[in-house]
């Protein structure tokens, strides 16, 4: 068994998959229309074959206050591997990336959390 999907829940598939590739550097790999939404999906450029990454229209009623309640307590929705925490924070922060926290030192990982302008906060993270 292995992961071969996973979901981010986005405020505008759109707007998310603008940031997702021309900020955060995934590669478009389907974009099907489903009515007004689409099947969306990203991938690592390093792996595009790999687990794709769902941009999931969060439409439903209980996704906004989960996703508010998530960024209020400062909660990542998920998390993404880097070499350099300090080098991806670095590039990041020049794209006009905005950090709620800042690279830190955890012990045997180093990790950063941003906003992703589509409603979730996003960890960015090293070993």
């Amino acid at each position: 068994m292995r992961i071969n999907l996973a979901s981010v829940l986005v405020d505008d598939q759109q707007k998310a998959l603008r940031f997702y590739t021309d900020v955060l550097g995934f590669v478009k790999k389907n974009d099907v229309p489903m009515g007004e939404h689409s099947w969306l999906t990203v991938v690592s450029p390093e792996d595009p074959d790999g687990v794709e990454l769902v941009l999931e229209p969060g439409d439903h009623p209980a996704v906004r206050p989960f996703k508010e309640a998530l960024v209020a307590d400062g909660i990542p929705w998920t998390s993404f591997a880097v070499a350099d925490v300090h080098a991806e924070f670095d590039r990041l922060k020049g794209l006009g990336v905005t950090f709620t926290q800042e690279p830190a030192d955890m012990g045997t990982v180093t990790t950063a959390v941003f906003d992703d302008t589509c409603g979730n906060l996003i960890m960015i993270a090293a070993q």
